[in-house]
């Protein structure tokens, strides 16, 4: 039997070893990695192999296709890096293996969560009273909040969708802007709704719902069970709606208000940003993700609910085997997310949390934003670049030229230098290079070298 302690010893090596190093490595792997990794990975042997070989051989085999996404120059999908705390905790949480369904399969799951629920509505802007669930992103995110948003409004109008279904239910309608992350669509799509059902609604030049388009279409609505889909960050821009405005109309016509805040709610942990999100606490569904800008690792997001009832009405179930909901006055985690079988998400986040405080936070917050703005600024000092979007957070627009081939042009060259990685967008018809600085550890030597390379990219393209 393999020594466990040298084992995992030797595994969290390997690991540190890779992120001591990450800054210094390429940030994409060469084109060829896939087919490397796969050679390497072998064929299903018919006899076992010692752990510490297994380890070994997993190492070795998939290092050349390892993308260094916690490194500080990868600045793709506004994917954070990991904190030191938030990485130790998720490798204590593989360690012990807690099934987080409720207070008896792990009563220290179940407490970590709720505390850290806590926390992060605090620092979000959040009332108090609102009800987390602990998911994989804000693609699950956004779908139990809206699962949530159909039982109240059915519920409303007397239906019972967790019984009866969507058969014969009166008709839903969701209003979004027509800027708003694809999820949503996704999300309406899981629950039975539907893409079309979304009245689209046009926005700004920035992206941000219009609200006087807004009003209109809401009056121009049939009476019936609503749901208005609002955006904090647009994945493009990082632009905000004007939540205060925009709750306020939706209230009054009696929908349900979600926010869909995969990065752009982090806003309200800095005084400097909390106006980009005024009146977010007055919604009444919000998601965000931690492994986007709280630098918590892969996977981990949540979802708000103002009406805890509502969430796990539309979440929970129950079983005759089944025991330790809410016994005691503990929650039960799975009833705030679809899943029952889950990992103990909570660990991590509590960390990552408890590393940075509330001062930390702020300041994560306000160092990606400056350093977005220095990005932008040391871009556009180079001829014939311009920043399509206005930089309010931590998302830089780069159009390269006048024409879509020279931008595309310039992203692929940067991303083959292993420098660093940026995406290609297209927004109002436009190519353009996609710019998320969201990682704890990028510096201002981190922009100033990436900025390098786009200029090295540009003046060879000219």
């Amino acid at each position: 039997m393999a020594d466990l302690h040298a084992l995992l010893a030797d595994a969290a090596a390997r690991a540190a070893d890779h992120r001591a190093s990450v800054a210094d490595r390429p940030v994409v792997p060469a084109p060829t990695a896939a087919d490397a990794v796969r050679a390497a990975l072998g064929s299903l042997r018919d006899e076992p192999t010692e752990p510490v070989a297994v380890v070994e051989e997993l190492c070795r085999a998939v290092e050349p296709g390892l993308v260094a996404t916690t490194g500080p120059r990868y600045f793709g999908f506004v994917v954070g890096g990991a904190l030191d705390a938030a990485t130790a905790a998720d490798m204590l949480a593989v360690g012990w293996d807690q099934p987080a369904f409720n207070p008896v399969t792990s009563p220290a799951a179940a407490v970590v969560e709720d505390v850290a629920g806590g926390w992060l509505a605090e620092l979000l802007g959040l009332p108090a009273t609102v009800s987390v669930g602990f998911g994989t992103g804000a693609q699950g995110a956004n779908t139990v909040c809206l699962a949530a948003a159909r039982h109240r409004v059915l519920a409303d109008a007397g239906w019972d969708v967790e019984r009866d279904g969507l058969a014969g239910a009166p008709r839903i309608r969701v209003v979004a802007g027509e800027e708003r992350h694809v999820t949503i669509d996704r999300s309406l799509r899981l629950l039975g709704l539907g893409a079309a059902a979304v009245q689209p609604v046009p926005a700004d030049a920035q992206g941000r719902i219009d609200p006087d388009a807004l009003a209109g279409t809401l009056a121009a609505l049939p009476p019936g069970p609503t749901v208005v889909c609002l955006q904090a960050g647009n994945v493009n821009t990082g632009a905000c709606d004007d939540l205060a405005t925009a709750v306020e109309l939706a209230h009054r016509r009696g929908a349900w208000v979600h926010v869909d805040g995969a990065f752009g709610l982090w806003a309200a942990a800095s005084p400097r940003t909390r106006h980009l999100v005024a009146g977010v606490e007055g919604a009444d569904s919000w998601t965000t993700d931690g492994h986007k800008w709280l630098n918590v690792p892969y996977d981990s997001g949540y979802a708000f609910c103002a009406h805890p009832q509502d969430h796990r009405a539309a979440m929970a179930f129950t079983a005759a085997y089944l025991t330790g909901h809410g016994e005691e006055g503990l929650r039960a985690p799975s009833d705030f997310v679809p899943e029952s079988s889950r990992r103990a998400r909570g660990f991590a986040t509590w960390a990552a949390l408890r590393e940075l405080g509330r001062t930390g936070v702020t300041d994560l917050v306000d160092r990606c934003c400056a350093l977005a703005r220095r990005f932008a600024d040391r871009a556009t000092e180079l001829d014939g670049v311009t920043v399509a979007n206005d930089v309010v957070l931590n998302q830089v627009l780069l159009r390269f030229g006048d024409d879509d081939a020279a931008t595309d042009a310039v992203v692929a060259a940067v991303q083959r230098s292993g420098e660093c990685w940026m995406g290609g967008t297209t927004w109002h018809g436009q190519r353009l290079m996609r710019v998320s600085v969201s990682n704890w550890s990028t510096t201002a030597d981190d922009v100033d070298r990436s900025v390098a390379a786009v200029t090295a990219a540009w003046t060879a393209l000219r």
